[in-house]
């Protein structure tokens, strides 16, 4: 039990950095007891799983501020997505009790294991768990390179570890899952005292071998861009064997009020969880499903024609973005949209909604739907009533027209996320099975050989989505919908004529109540194809995959924009240059660049002195300055 205590203060020290061995005690003091034969791996597991659910303190800074942010799923002005960062914030989540705490946990359940093994006094569960244990630490070391880039691989060395490579971090989680996955024994099963100690499955082998399958098909579809062959064949053995392809599959961890690790991620209620100008652009229009289909007739009056655009206010709304309807405000509903849109995000002044969230609790601004447009001196140059509209925009500087607009980041104008998400009531999801089948469908694509043709797998994972909307009565019209987002994709598989360059829309002067036409582009999204292809059935694929993530998995949504460039990110508003975005500027910002979006975040700068030898050589890794900008290996699309 020494030998388990020391070896585990060492990773801890040096693996993830900052926790001490004291930390370490003060986790396993209680249960945990001072034997060998009393110290049990699943409390380990468990200890590591339910920590990683992340409490608020750094699920408002990792999931809501960094990865949110950063996948266009939930609006922030000027954080991650204008290029900025915090070092108290990575500092956070790479040490203390956070990462490094759930890595140790993670690494002590192993090592408990490999030891109660080789002593004989293993139990008939024992090598189960360590090939768990195993299975979840590669899903943690994925979260953490995705985030920074080069990490150590192993931290049992009595000294500061080796950084490795990004490539080698891949090879390693892949080699893991795979071994792990063909070692579970799926004949054992477990008393009741062990179950209650694996929030996810309650160890259930089964779908652990499911879920670390499809885990290893995420991460060898990660390699597909920079590394086609070890991505092809680590995906192609995964997808011969059993996947994470059913409801009751789900990869999810209950929520609990309060304030520790089991509270929910977006909770904290200054938080505004406004919809994003992305989700705008992809949900409009999508699947062809009217709003007078999916509302209330009480709603109807609120929704606009096919071709309306909006109340044009270019001098409040700025245009210096390519977000297809910047300087427009859409006064009233869509007329099409995706049925998921108004599940997930709560329209502006429907209070009779059991899910509208009247965050924060202490002011009345989310029931306040009236807001002002001002001129220089402040006087009020129009009154928007925004009760039963639909809009959304970049962040970014929004210079002068932004300080006299009031209407814009307020809670009370823009739809918000569902209450459903914020009360600490749901389940928070790390991989469910529309991922599983987008996945496949991605791969079939590219020609590799899976179980499924890539338009089954595409409509499956659009039914196992709409099915957990609750939505599925519009699935069969929404699968062959031919009607094109304001993006230009379509749903329909067998759809792939592309949009062309614009389309006109109607519009209203919103200062002068005239009428007028306007030629609207669909946005070029230089980041894919050079940007003539908008329609094509990866567009369709990564499309239907983001929306589906929505909430739960917004790192996955940052991967894909980061590794494909899909779906279309709009570039963030540039009225006066943005000095962590130097290369985005008011001559380039209709056109796509890997210099305008964030690809990581920064090491927490006590690296360089706890192990300046590791920092150096991750940031040589790096390939590049340790930046937000700098891309990672398999990002370099």
């Amino acid at each position: 039990m020494k030998n388990i205590i020391t070896k585990t203060c060492i990773l801890t020290a040096s693996c993830v950095l900052f926790v001490s061995c004291k930390k370490f005690d003060e986790i396993n003091r209680n249960p945990l007891a001072a034997s060998a034969d009393q110290v049990q791996v699943e409390y380990f597991i468990n200890s590591s799983i339910i920590g990683a659910q992340m409490d608020p303190h750094i699920a408002e800074r990792i999931f809501v501020l960094y990865w949110e942010v950063a996948g266009h799923t939930s609006f922030n002005g000027t954080g991650l997505s204008a290029g900025n960062y915090n070092d108290g914030w990575s500092s956070d989540y790479y040490g203390g009790s956070y990462m490094s705490g759930w890595l140790n946990a993670a690494n002590s359940g192993i090592q408990v294991a490999q030891e109660k093994i080789a002593a004989g006094t293993s139990k008939s569960y024992t090598n189960n768990l360590l090939q768990v244990a195993r299975i979840w630490r590669a899903y943690l070391m994925s979260e953490l390179t995705d985030l920074f880039g080069p990490i150590p691989i192993n931290g049992f060395q009595g000294v500061n570890p080796d950084f490795a490579s990004v490539k080698d971090v891949y090879y390693f989680m892949l080699a893991e899952l795979k071994d792990a996955s063909s070692k579970l024994d799926l004949a054992v099963t477990n008393p009741d005292e062990v179950k209650k100690h694996d929030p996810a499955y309650a160890y259930n082998y089964d779908k652990w071998k499911r879920y670390a399958n499809s885990l290893r098909l995420r991460l060898a579809m990660r390699l597909s861009e920079v590394d086609a062959a070890k991505a092809k064949a680590e995906f192609e053995a995964a997808a011969s064997d059993i996947l994470l392809t059913a409801t009751d599959h789900t990869f999810q961890i209950a929520e609990k009020s309060g304030w520790d690790a089991l509270t929910g991620e977006m909770t904290r209620e200054w938080n505004g969880h406004f919809m994003t100008a992305t989700l705008n652009t992809l949900y409009a229009g999508l699947g062809g499903i009217k709003s007078q289909d999916q509302l209330a007739a009480s709603y109807h009056s609120y929704i606009k024609p096919a071709n309306y655009l909006g109340l044009k206010f270019d001098q409040h709304f700025p245009t210096s973005t390519n977000f297809p309807t910047a300087g427009y405000w859409l006064d009233g509903l869509p007329y099409s949209i995706d049925p998921r849109a108004y599940k997930t995000y709560i329209i502006p002044g429907d209070f009779s909604n059991p899910n509208f969230n009247t965050y924060p609790s202490w002011d009345n601004n989310a029931e306040t739907t009236t807001r002002n447009l001002l001129d220089a001196s402040n006087n009020v140059v129009k009154a928007i009533d925004a009760k039963f509209s639909w809009n959304a925009y970049p962040g970014g500087d929004w210079g002068a027209k932004g300080a006299k607009n009031q209407v814009r980041l307020y809670e009370g104008t823009i739809p918000r996320l569902s209450h459903q998400f914020r009360a600490s009531g749901n389940k928070r999801i790390f991989f469910a099975p529309w991922e599983t089948y987008f996945l496949l469908a991605e791969a079939a694509e590219k020609g590799w050989t899976v179980p499924m043709t890539g338009k089954a797998a595409y409509e499956e994972g659009i039914k196992a989505s709409f099915e957990y909307w609750g939505v599925s009565s519009f699935v069969g019209t929404y699968l062959s919908s031919t009607d094109y987002n304001l993006a230009g994709t379509s749903v329909s598989w067998d759809h792939t004529t592309e949009p062309g360059a614009t389309h006109t829309m109607d519009y209203i002067d919103g200062y002068t109540n005239a009428s007028g036409s306007v030629t609207v582009n669909y946005p070029k999204n230089d980041l894919y194809k050079n940007g003539a292809v908008r329609n094509d059935k990866l567009t369709k694929i990564i499309t239907q995959k983001f929306i589906a993530q929505v909430p739960w998995v917004p790192l996955e949504a940052w991967n894909d924009q980061r590794r494909l460039g899909l779906p279309f990110f709009e570039n963030v508003m540039v009225e006066n240059p943005l000095p962590n975005l130097p290369a985005l500027n008011s001559g380039n910002y209709m056109t796509s660049n890997i210099k305008f979006f964030p690809q990581r975040v920064r090491y927490p700068s006590g690296l360089k002195n706890s192990n300046a030898n590791g920092y150096t050589q991750a940031v040589g890794f790096l390939g590049g300055p340790d930046e937000v900008l700098t891309p990672l290996w398999w990002a370099k699309h």
